[in-house]
C-alpha cells in the first residue's frame, strides 16, 4: 500500500471529506464516458452511487470504531452490492429483436457502487485502478468487442405434428450449441389432424453449419417442413 495516504484511511472530517470527494470524482468519470454514449444511467447516477456505496462503508466502520457496538463491519458492504443488482437491472432492456442491451452499463454502475465502498473503507489504491480499468474497458475495449467475429442470430419456421417432435427439435437446436432466444408456436387444424408451426429464434454459441442442422432436423420423427424465416 502506499504509506503517504495512511493518515487518510480514518473517519476524521478531513478524511471524510476526501473520501466522498474521490467517490465523487471516480464515478464521475465512469458516468461521463456513459452519458457521452447516451446509456441508461449516465452522469448523477453513477456519482449517487459511488457515494451512497462511499458513505455506507463508512457508516459501518463507524458504528463499529465509535459507538461500540457488536456490528458486522462488513454487513452494509454486502447489502449494498445486493441492492446495487436491483438498480442494475432497471437499465438492462430487451429491444423487439430480442437482442439485450444495457449489460455494460449495468456492470458499471455495479461496479462504481463497489468503488465507492473501497474509498469509504480507505482503499484508495484499489479504487483508482479499478476505476482506471473500468473506464479502459467502456472505452478501448468496446470496439475490440465489436470486432470479434459470431454467426449472427437467426430464425426458422417448423412445421410439426406433436409436442414430442418440438422437444427433439429443440433438443437438437441445444446439441448444435444453439441458444433458444424465443419461441412462437402457432396451431392450426389441417386435414382433422393438428399440425403446428414453430417459430425458433436462435443465437449460435460457435460456428454452426446450417445445413448439417437442417438435415438433423428434417429427419426428425413428425417434422413436415422446415424452413429459414427473417428476423423481425
Amino acid at each position: 500500500m502506499l504509506a503517504f495516504l495512511d493518515p487518510f484511511r480514518g473517519l476524521g472530517f478531513g478524511t471524510v471529506v476526501l473520501k466522498m470527494t474521490v467517490s465523487f470524482l471516480l464515478g464521475a468519470a465512469i458516468g461521463i464516458e456513459r452519458s457521452y454514449k447516451n446509456r441508461p444511467a449516465g452522469f448523477r447516477t453513477h456519482i449517487l452511487v459511488a457515494l451512497g456505496a462511499s458513505v455506507a462503508s463508512m457508516s459501518g466502520i463507524y458504528i463499529y470504531l465509535n459507538d461500540a457496538l457488536p456490528a458486522d463491519v462488513s454487513r452494509i458492504g454486502a447489502a449494498v452490492v445486493s441492492g446495487l443488482g436491483f438498480l442494475g437491472a432497471g437499465t438492462i432492456i430487451v429491444t423487439k429483436q430480442y437482442s439485450v442491451k444495457g449489460l455494460t452499463t449495468a456492470a458499471g454502475l455495479w461496479t462504481s457502487g463497489i468503488i465507492g465502498l473501497a474509498v469509504g473503507a480507505g482503499f484508495y489504491e484499489g479504487a483508482v485502478v479499478t476505476a482506471v480499468l473500468v473506464l479502459l474497458t467502456e472505452t478501448t475495449l468496446g470496439g475490440l468487442a465489436n470486432k470479434i467475429k459470431r454467426d449472427p442470430e437467426f430464425k426458422i419456421e417448423v412445421k410439426y405434428t406433436s409436442k414430442p417432435s418440438l422437444d427433439q427439435v429443440m433438443r437438437c437446436c441445444k446439441n448444435n450449441k444453439l441458444g433458444v432466444i424465443n419461441l412462437q408456436v402457432i396451431g392450426a387444424p389441417v386435414m382433422q389432424e393438428a399440425e403446428y408451426l414453430a417459430l425458433i429464434s436462435l443465437r449460435p454459441r460457435m460456428k454452426v453449419d446450417k445445413e448439417k442442422l437442417f438435415r438433423e432436423l428434417a429427419a426428425i420423427d413428425g417434422v413436415s417442413s422446415l424452413n429459414e424465416a427473417e428476423l423481425a
